[in-house]
């Protein structure tokens, strides 16, 4: 077997917050992390859909990136982004 090659291997302490809302359209299992990693953009991971993104207050202003991140619906996007909106 041959030596594995690390790109990067560290540790960092996060704070995770873990938030479910239904909406009109759908329900939402999230997990938001926050690390110092990424220039202050969070970790949101959609727990039920298992997808996840990192996202900043300029993703979201991204026309299509939450739904194609997520795979949403634009309502359903929408309502997420109502939300992110007050979080990040």
């Amino acid at each position: 077997m041959s030596e594995r090659f690390f790109l990067y291997d560290e540790k960092d302490t996060t704070t995770t917050r873990f938030v479910s809302f239904a909406g009109e359209h759908a329900r939402y299992d999230l997990a938001l992390m926050q690390t110092d990693r990424y220039y202050g953009k969070r970790i949101v991971m959609n727990l039920q859909g298992r997808r996840y993104a990192i996202i900043g207050r300029d993703d979201l202003d991204e026309p299509g990136y939450i739904e194609y991140a997520f795979d949403l619906s634009e309502e359903e996007a929408q309502e997420l982004k109502e939300f992110l909106y007050e979080v990040i």
